[in-house]
């Protein structure tokens, strides 16, 4: 394990965005992801390490006009209990309900999950449903500069983002979905949030006089990144939400995945997951539309 050497807890965007373009640095937020994968070897720390929970700013939810931003230190138990995402993106406080336990809602936030890059990570799901985007932070040329980057584009493979070492991960936004935006996310298993998904699903859009309109699909643990399941989307859109119609979106959504063996499940298994929840999601959003 590499040597610390520095310490930081800066107060400011500025002060944070500063350190990083000075040199190698980690960056800790709730560390429910970092510290385990130090433990186990799979990181190392770069030699200063600096803490970022104190950043003023950064912790907020907000909606200004249709777009709502979720700042970076925002925990999960934060995004759980929220009434504004509960009226705006309830498909989120979903997820966050599902997510680990109380003591690690409590530590884990919404940038570091999302920077964990993990193909299972749960509450990427319920963001790429949301068209999400999120927002880089670096210090360029004396100021703070940002880049906006759609979530689906953000993630290269496990662990990796394009995410630059000079960058920080500052929020989350998206817009208001439509009226008659209607979404669901499931992650099955006997304890969910308890649980690393073996697979998860997330469907929403509008459905109105019988059709479904603005259709997004979204899956997690059944390719390298998370994914948006663009035959799901194809395959619905603009027509009938009926038995039919279900059944060709859970063939199309065994041809978007592209799953794995490993220890938690099988890529057969993973496949026969995909398709049944598929029809599950879709069932749960025509019921609770009718």
């Amino acid at each position: 394990m590499s040597e610390i050497t520095n310490y930081l807890s800066p107060c400011s965007l500025d002060d944070a965005v500063r350190a990083l373009a000075d040199g190698d640095v980690t960056v800790l937020c709730g560390g429910t992801d970092l510290m385990p994968q130090m433990e186990a070897g799979q990181r190392e720390y770069a030699s200063t390490l600096m803490n970022i929970r104190r950043i003023e700013g950064l912790a907020e939810i907000t909606l200004t006009g249709d777009t709502c931003r979720i700042g970076a230190l925002t925990t999960v138990s934060e995004i759980l209990t929220s009434q504004l995402l509960d009226e705006v993106a309830p498909v989120l406080v979903a997820a966050a309900d599902q997510f680990a336990s109380d003591q690690l809602r409590n530590a884990a936030s919404i940038g570091g999950n999302i920077c964990n890059a993990s193909p299972a990570g749960d509450m990427i799901i319920p963001l790429l449903l949301l068209n999400a985007v999120v927002e880089l932070a670096s210090w360029q040329d004396g100021a703070i500069q940002t880049r906006l980057i759609s979530l689906h584009e953000f993630f290269k493979a496990p662990g990796k983002t394009v995410r630059q070492n000079n960058e920080l991960f500052a929020a989350v936004l998206f817009d208001k979905p439509p009226p008659g935006f209607v979404a669901h996310f499931c992650k099955p298993g006997p304890r969910p949030a308890l649980e690393i998904a073996t697979v998860s699903i997330g469907i929403g859009g509008v459905l109105e006089d019988g059709v479904f309109s603005d259709v997004r699909a979204a899956m997690g643990a059944v390719a390298p990144t998370p994914i948006r399941a663009r035959r799901v989307e194809t395959t619905l859109e603009g027509l009938p939400l009926n038995a039919d119609n279900i059944r060709a979106a859970s063939v199309s959504a065994g041809e978007d995945a592209t799953p794995i063996d490993d220890v938690r499940a099988s890529s057969w298994y993973r496949d026969h997951l995909v398709r049944v929840l598929t029809k599950e999601v879709l069932n749960d959003v025509l019921e609770n539309t009718n």
